[in-house]
């Protein structure tokens, strides 16, 4: 395998698709030695089948505002790889959304499920509608439409959306309202589902949790723990929320959220009152986190910028794509950051990771680090399956589990001749191994 030669005829073939190529760059970087090691690979063209997704279903969604207004846009669902389990990854419904970032995501998603050891495939879905300051019955409307489309596509067995960026609760809630019915059948074929009707305990402090527990695990490598230790986190959804939880629940203390129009700053740290205010705020604005400092007015609130030149022991990426670049990381190394972690997907750009490994810094990529929220809807899928409901201990112990099982893989696979952790190799060659060879065993399909 020529990494450059596949990136050129992809960006041929794909032209302006910046995310895409992006995350399959990079994991073809990491596994091109180990491929180029087993000519099984080679002579099935496993790259060539793996970068291109199984397929992708692109549809029209009209809805009426409660003006009575049509209004139209686009929905997608990108099945990138099936060759471990059913299609599983997340609906985004968010402006930003195109089939560059689907693609990505459902690449990634691919091996970040792989990661997890459950029976998931990789996929991603979602829409370029925008959800904040929409009705609820105008929310309504758009899900139902959307799953008019998608419904064909999806089943227990075949595809398991979740939610995702815009794709909370209340959305799910009304997009599996209309499978059931078009479906006539009650077989829990979305998750992220509500607790009363088939939801999982933890499922929205799942991602945040994990990310926390696989930092935990870096931590532990090198002899240390969250206490007394002080955690920069973007975002301020449910991810960064169960991030704060956990990490104060650990002796760490999270000192940043951040939102579009900048960033707070709070010294003395996010205990039990400031955490639950974050999702209060969430639901009530337009995703800005200025009111939080009227709100605690020790908080500082620097508009415009990104949280990453606050010192900080561990740097946590919670919001979006390539969120933190080669300067954020340069300002990060420069005030003393001990170790970064990639909750967000695809959090830091490649000049990020760069100078974190440069300068020795324990880095782990979103495919390792955020997989806590897949896993728990794999564990949602399967409490559905046996017509049951798990404890929190019980779930939330699954969940520390498996997230110590990646981060061993990324260790087994990722440590260097010199003793240094490369957890982006690791996490890709592991993810890579188990679908590459699920793909040869399945024959050429």
């Amino acid at each position: 395998m020529n990494v450059n030669t596949i990136i050129n005829n992809l960006e041929a073939k794909h032209p302006g698709e910046k995310e895409y190529l992006q995350a399959v760059h990079e994991v073809l970087e990491s596994i091109e030695t180990i491929y180029n090691e087993n000519p099984q690979y080679e002579a099935a063209k496993i790259i060539e089948r793996l970068v291109e997704p199984d397929r992708i279903l692109t549809f029209r969604v009209s809805w009426t505002d409660d003006e009575g207004q049509v209004h139209v846009n686009l929905g997608y669902r990108v099945h990138f790889n099936n060759a471990i389990g059913p299609y599983k990854g997340g609906l985004r419904l968010h402006p930003s959304v195109n089939l560059s970032i689907l693609k990505f995501l459902g690449f990634e998603q691919t091996f970040k499920n792989a990661l997890t050891t459950l029976p998931m495939g990789g996929a991603k879905g979602g829409s370029d509608f925008n959800p904040k300051g929409k009705s609820d019955a105008e929310i309504m409307r758009f899900c139902q439409a959307f799953m008019l489309e998608l419904w064909r596509v999806i089943g227990p067995n075949t595809d398991v959306p979740a939610g995702d960026i815009g794709t909370g609760g209340r959305e799910i809630g009304y997009l599996y309202g209309m499978y059931k019915k078009l479906q006539m059948e009650n077989t829990g074929v979305l998750t992220g589902k509500g607790l009363n009707w088939g939801g999982s305990l933890i499922r929205p402090e799942a991602t945040g949790f994990g990310a926390t527990y696989f930092a935990k695990e870096m931590l532990a490598v090198n002899n240390d723990t969250f206490k007394g230790k002080t955690v920069t986190v973007s975002g301020f959804g449910n991810v960064a929320w169960g991030v704060a939880l956990k990490v104060t629940e650990l002796g760490g203390k999270v000192v940043t959220i951040s939102g579009p129009d900048g960033y707070i700053y709070d010294e003395k740290g996010l205990d039990a009152e400031k955490i639950d205010y974050l999702l209060e705020l969430r639901a009530s604005n337009n995703d800005i986190v200025s009111p939080y400092a009227d709100e605690f007015p020790e908080a500082k609130f620097i508009p415009g910028k990104k949280p990453w030149e606050v010192k900080c022991d561990i740097a946590m990426p919670s919001a979006i794509q390539n969120e933190l670049n080669g300067e954020d990381a340069k300002k990060l190394i420069a005030n003393g950051v001990q170790y970064a972690a990639e909750v967000s997907n695809m959090g830091c750009t490649p000049e990020a990771i760069e100078e974190f490994q440069k300068a020795g810094i324990p880095f782990a990529p979103g495919k390792a680090v955020n997989a806590g929220g897949v896993a728990v809807s794999g564990l949602e899928m399967s409490q559905n399956a046996m017509k049951l409901n798990w404890t929190t201990e019980e779930v939330d112990a699954k969940l520390h589990h498996i997230m110590s099982s990646i981060h061993e893989a990324c260790i087994k696979y990722g440590t260097q001749s010199d003793g240094y952790i490369n957890y982006v190799n690791g996490a890709n060659i592991a993810g890579f191994i188990k679908v590459a060879d699920a793909m040869l065993d399945q024959g050429i399909i």
